[in-house]
């Protein structure tokens, strides 16, 4: 170890503490890995407590030139948190993770950049409380400062969109140290109530990647927790017919959560539903269930379909509609199965019972169903170019049929409707390969030890790279937008100068010598 990184690590270790800097092996390996790749090996991995900590850490690091790049629960799969000078520093926020108000009145809820959507939503629930969307499927382990770095969806974006359309003000530490404050809280005399006074600068830090400051507090707004939820499930024939019906159910405002799976993936996880899965769900579903006759009724649907509800389909779309009546999701679910009822036929809905009653799923998903290595890429389109998305990648698949049987590769498709005017077409790759430090600390052994292990497979690692490259050029042909930027999807590429150089301006201001994760936005 050089002398210069020497004093990076005791300089910080006086500030943080001995014990939240660093610097073995496995923690710099393990640290800076995502769910696919790693580049560069950081100096130290710093987990500050309080946010004067973390403000502390960001002085010194910018005070020695030092590069920093903040990781949340580490769920990325986009480069997001990978550091690209190994003269870095990662910044790990789990220890911020204190719900810091829960104001009741005035509706909203402000927490450290550390808090899980688990988490949050868990204490939220105990007041009768939660935010409009309300966590990605990976909110075990996924952090509100990650999440709202990334820009995120899932649970809720039916209706409320992504993470973003949640969010009232942030408080993010600059390059500098110093704190700014974004929405109503950056006012004298204010709280942080309102999001929208003039210019929208708790915009410019949704979905940053980092890029302009590390999120040392987050305020998302409140609803009433919804007391109903009914759910429905419905099998097509082929994929047109299951877009159109979704986009068709995304128009009414019907339905808060959805997701829709292609043959692979209806075979895969999401497809899997166990017995004790179902066991899990009844046992939820009772629990919460206002009306626990109708719950029975469900359970009894459920354990009839047994594992042959999505039998005679290859796609299948799954639905949860929330409201504070049953007269109101009775309502809701009816004009959902009238608008989508021409496009396919209902089917037992085991999927979305389960997971409403399991939203926050334990990380299994970045291992395939057979052990194999994962690594998911979305875009979000216009309903007008669902058909041509769909199109253009099955002539890929169809180009590199014979190099993907070689290989050991596969691909399966998730969809999700966003709000009313959306379609999110996610691709998973999966290849059979070994696995990574990541794998192996992430999921617990019991896990991993019911799945089957693979040699290294370097050939099916680049025919990866080259799928990942070609499937992102078919969504930048069709004008395709991301969540989870990170430094995987290419945001400058096609941009319009003028909105670019806005951007790289605002850049310049918050981070003048680039020391926040560089290379992210295409920074």
């Amino acid at each position: 170890m050089s002398e210069d990184r020497e004093d990076v690590i005791k300089v910080l270790k006086a500030a943080i503490g001995e014990h939240y800097v660093l610097t073995d092996d496995h923690s710099l390996e393990f640290y800076s890995m995502d769910v696919y790749r790693s580049f560069e090996i950081p100096i130290a991995i710093v987990q500050p407590g309080n946010i004067g900590e973390l403000q502390e850490t960001v002085r010194i690091a910018s005070g020695l030139g030092v590069s920093i790049v903040t990781r949340g629960g580490g769920a990325s799969y986009t480069d997001a948190y990978l550091p690209t000078d190994p003269n870095s520093i990662i910044i790990d926020t789990s220890r911020l993770n204190k719900i810091v108000e829960i104001n009741e009145e005035d509706m909203f809820v402000t927490v450290e950049a550390g808090v899980t959507w688990a988490e949050m939503a868990a204490t939220l629930a105990e007041k009768n409380l939660r935010t409009p969307f309300w966590g990605p499927f990976s909110g075990l382990k996924a952090t509100i400062g990650g999440s709202t770095s990334q820009n995120s969806v899932s649970m809720g974006s039916g209706i409320y969109g992504g993470s973003a359309e949640s969010i009232l003000c942030y408080e993010v530490v600059l390059a500098n140290g110093q704190m700014i404050k974004t929405g109503s809280s950056s006012m004298e005399n204010s709280s942080q109530f309102f999001r929208n006074y003039g210019p929208d600068l708790t915009g410019i830090f949704s979905g940053d990647a980092g890029a302009l400051g590390v999120k040392a507090k987050i305020t998302m707004r409140l609803i009433k927790l919804p007391s109903h939820t009914l759910t429905c499930s419905f099998g097509f024939k082929n994929y047109n017919s299951m877009s159109q019906g979704m986009a068709a159910v995304a128009r009414e405002q019907s339905i808060s959560s959805n997701w829709g799976l292609d043959p692979k993936l209806q075979r895969g996880q999401l497809g899997k539903v166990t017995f004790m899965d179902s066991i899990r769900a009844a046992f939820a579903v009772l629990k919460t269930a206002r009306n626990p006759l109708e719950a029975i009724i469900q359970l009894i649907k459920m354990a009839l379909a047994g594992k042959r509800f999505l039998t005679g389909f290859d796609y299948s779309a799954h639905f949860v509609a929330e409201g504070y009546s049953t007269a109101e999701v009775k309502s809701k679910l009816a004009q959902t199965r009238k608008v989508i009822s021409p496009f396919g036929t209902e089917i037992a809905n085991t999927i979305p019972t389960v997971m409403g009653a399991m939203p926050f799923m334990p990380l299994h998903p970045i291992l395939g169903p057979q052990g194999e290595r994962w690594v998911p890429m979305h875009g979000l389109l216009p309903f007008s170019k669902m058909q041509k998305m769909h199109d253009r990648i099955e002539e890929l698949y169809a180009e590199k049929k014979e190099a993907m049987e070689e290989h050991s590769v596969e691909a399966g498709t998730m969809f999700v409707t966003y709000s009313t005017h959306a379609f999110l077409y996610e691709v998973a790759l999966y290849w059979k390969d070994d696995r990574s430090i990541y794998h192996k600390t992430y999921l617990d052994q019991d896990y991993l030890d019911t799945l089957p292990t693979h040699d290294a497979n370097p050939a099916g690692r680049a025919l990866i790279v080259e799928l990942k490259t070609r499937v992102q050029e078919i969504y930048s042909s069709l004008g395709a937008v991301h969540f989870q930027v990170g430094k995987s999807y290419p945001y400058q590429n096609g941009r319009q100068a003028e909105a670019a150089k806005a951007l790289q301006d605002i850049k310049k201001s918050l981070d003048p010598n680039n020391i926040m994760n560089p290379g992210a936005l295409g920074l």
